[in-house]
C-alpha cells in the first residue's frame, strides 16, 4: 500500500485548513528529554542568571548535502548570500516559494567547499531535496530524522549540547582547560576533550553568551558528563522540554510559520511527493484567529525579520516576489507583553497559571478591529509575565501601543471566522522583537 502524500491528505480533508485545523492542539515540546529537571522557572532563570545545559540532540532533523552542485541548488532555492559563506560558518537558511512566502527556515552549516549540513524543522530539507532530485543536480543527500521519526529507537548521528548563560564561558574554560579560540557569531571552531574531537558553534539565546557543541553520538555521554561534573560548582542547571521551547519568544525567532506550499498549482507534484505524516501535514493550526483560506496563514521572510538575510546579488526561486514585497506594506514582528493580572484572570482563573505555551494563532485587536496574529506565546518567569511573538500591522507596531489578545479556540468550520464567541481579552503592550535588548542589538555584530 502506497504511503499517503500531503496532497492525498488535502484531497481527503477537502482543503489544507480542514486538514490542519486542530483546536486545543497540544503544543510541541522536544522529544526524549525530560519535561523538567529543576522546574521550568529555575531552568529559565539559569540561562538568565547562571549557566544552563540544553540537550538538542533528539528533536533536530539533519540533512547532509554533498556534491559538485551542492552550493548551486542551495543558492537557487534560498535567498541567502552564498558569495560570503565561509567553511565553518552557519547561516539561517531562507527558502521561499515563487510567491515569496517562507517555506520555513533552517540552520545551514558549510562543512567543506561542496558539503553542507541543513538542520531544523524538515520542511526546508524537503524543499531542497525535491528540487535537486527533480532537476537532476549532481548532489547526494544523507538524512537523519528527529527521534520522533527515527526508526527502531536508533540513536542520533550527532549530539548537540548548548551551554548558555552569564557563567557559560566560565564553565567552558573549566571543561577545556582554558578559553576557546576567538570565534565569530554563528561560526564553528574544532575542539578536543580528552582525545575526542567535535565542534563548538558560537551561539546565543535570549541574549546570553554561549556555544552549541556538536559531534559524533559515540562521544555524547562522555561530553555530557564532563559538562555536568564541571558545572556542579557553578550551579549548572539542565533544561527540560518545557523551558527549552521558550527562549525563542525572547530571542524573536518564530519557530512555526506555515509553509507557503499548499495552494500553488505548480507545486502539485511537490505536495504529491511529500508524505502526509510529516511536518507539512501534521503541524496543527489553532487559536482564536481562524480563516478557511490557508493563504491567510502564509508569511513573508520580511515579516519574520529576515530582510537582512536576503541577498539579491544572485538569481533564486522567488526573487521577483521578494523584490516586490520589500517595498510593500507588511506586518511587523513585535513582542507583546501580556498584562499579568489579565493572564491570571483569564488563563489561571484568578491564580498563577503556571507554565503557559501555545503556538496558536490568537487574534490581536485594537479599536480598528483585527490588527495582528500571535505566533508563539509562552511564560517567561524572569520577565514576570507571558510574552507573545506577534505579526502586527505597521500602524500598531510602535513600542508602547496597547492592544488586546483574544484568548480562546475558534471551533473552525461551521462558525463564521469573525463571529463574536465571547472569548475573553487579555490586555497587552507592544514591545520590540527580539524582546531582549542584547539579542536585538548585539547578536550578529561580529557575524
Amino acid at each position: 500500500m502506497a504511503t499517503p502524500s500531503l496532497q492525498d491528505g488535502i484531497d481527503k480533508a477537502g482543503s489544507p485548513v480542514r486538514l490542519l485545523w486542530k483546536p486545543n492542539a497540544e503544543p510541541w515540546t522536544p522529544e526524549v528529554v525530560d519535561r523538567e529537571y529543576a522546574g521550568w522557572r529555575q531552568e529559565q532563570a539559569a540561562w538568565h542568571e547562571g549557566v544552563a545545559l540544553l540537550n538538542l540532540s533528539h528533536h533536530m532533523y539533519d540533512m547532509w548535502i554533498e556534491g559538485p552542485d551542492a552550493t548551486r541548488v542551495l543558492a537557487e532555492y534560498g535567498a541567502n548570500n552564498f558569495e560570503k559563506f565561509a567553511i565553518g560558518q552557519a547561516k539561517q537558511y531562507v527558502p521561499v516559494t515563487r510567491d515569496g512566502k517562507i517555506v520555513t527556515d533552517g540552520i545551514l552549516a558549510r562543512h567543506a567547499e561542496n558539503k553542507y549540513l541543513l538542520s531544523g524543522v524538515p520542511a526546508s530539507q524537503h524543499w531542497v531535496r525535491y528540487h535537486a532530485e527533480k532537476a537532476g543536480y549532481d548532489v547526494a543527500f544523507e538524512t537523519d530524522p528527529s527521534s520522533a521519526f527515527r526508526p527502531g529507537g536508533d540513536a542520533p548521528k550527532l549530539f548537540r549540547y548548548q551551554i548558555q548563560g552569564p557563567l557559560a564561558l566560565d564553565l567552558i574554560e573549566k571543561v577545556f582547560g582554558g578559553p576557546l579560540p576567538q570565534t565569530k557569531f554563528f561560526h564553528g571552531t574544532p575542539v578536543t576533550l580528552d582525545g575526542r574531537t567535535f565542534e563548538a558553534l558560537r551561539h546565543g539565546m535570549a541574549g546570553q553568551a554561549g556555544y552549541e557543541f556538536i559531534g559524533p553520538w559515540e562521544h555524547a555521554a562522555y561530553v555530557h558528563e564532563a559538562f555536568l561534573k564541571a558545572g556542579e560548582p557553578l550551579g549548572l542547571v539542565q533544561v527540560g522540554a518545557l523551558a527549552y521551547t521558550t527562549p525563542s519568544v525572547e530571542s524573536g525567532w518564530i519557530p512555526s510559520p506555515v509553509p507557503g506550499i499548499y495552494t500553488d498549482p505548480e507545486l502539485a507534484d511537490y505536495r504529491a511527493w511529500l508524505p502526509l505524516f510529516g511536518i507539512e501535514g501534521k503541524r496543527p493550526l489553532s487559536g482564536s484567529f481562524f480563516s478557511p483560506d490557508i493563504e491567510d496563514y502564509y508569511v513573508s521572510p520580511y515579516e519574520l525579520g529576515y530582510g537582512k538575510l536576503i541577498h539579491f546579488g544572485h538569481d533564486f526561486h522567488g526573487r521577483d516576489a521578494l523584490l516586490k514585497a520589500r517595498d510593500e506594506p507588511r506586518r511587523t514582528k513585535v513582542t507583546l507583553v501580556l498584562d499579568v493580572d489579565d493572564v491570571r484572570r483569564v488563563v489561571g482563573e484568578g491564580r498563577d497559571p503556571g507554565f503557559v505555551l501555545t503556538y496558536g494563532r490568537h487574534r490581536v485587536e485594537a479599536s480598528a478591529g483585527l490588527v495582528g496574529v500571535t505566533m508563539q506565546t509562552a511564560s517567561i518567569d524572569p520577565v514576570g509575565t507571558v510574552l507573545a511573538q506577534t505579526l502586527i500591522d505597521p500602524a500598531h507596531a510602535t513600542p508602547g501601543t496597547e492592544v488586546n489578545v483574544v484568548w480562546g479556540e475558534h471551533p473552525g468550520f461551521g462558525t463564521e471566522p469573525e463571529a463574536d464567541l465571547g472569548f475573553p481579552r487579555i490586555r497587552a503592550t507592544v514591545q520590540p522583537s527580539p524582546y531582549d535588548r542584547y539579542a536585538r542589538t548585539e547578536y550578529r555584530r561580529e557575524a
